[in-house]
């Protein structure tokens, strides 16, 4: 079975394009690396809970977009062997010294997939 990175994060509007460029540059760099797929999704039908929600989980300010990302891999090994190329890469680098703020606010996590179709 496959393993499966996920991701959850506030992307403030006004730093929208910014945020695709990078989003981009990580497509590029973990697939070149061996990840199986890699997907950015920018929320579309996603509403405010009462007990928990993705908005609540990451403290969704007024401006902000969700959104939801994962990358898959063979397995969990494979996932450290690309995890570690993917940081040692001089082109990841560069964007995680420039970090932005609201990055943490990101939920993210390995998971092994027990059902898949």
């Amino acid at each position: 079975m496959t393993y499966v990175d996920g991701f959850v994060l506030p992307v403030p509007n006004a730093e929208w394009e910014e945020y695709t460029k990078n989003a981009e540059l990580g497509r590029t760099v973990w697939m070149e690396h061996g990840a199986l797929s890699y997907v950015e999704a920018k929320a579309d039908d996603v509403h405010d809970g009462e007990v928990t929600s993705f908005p609540m989980a990451v403290k969704k300010e007024e401006g902000d977009t969700i959104v939801f990302s994962y990358v898959t891999y063979k397995s969990r090994e494979h996932r450290d062997e690309v995890i570690k190329k993917v940081m040692d890469d001089p082109r990841m680098k560069t964007s995680m010294d420039k970090m932005p703020a609201y990055m943490k606010r990101l939920i993210y996590g390995g998971f092994q997939v027990f059902v898949e179709a």
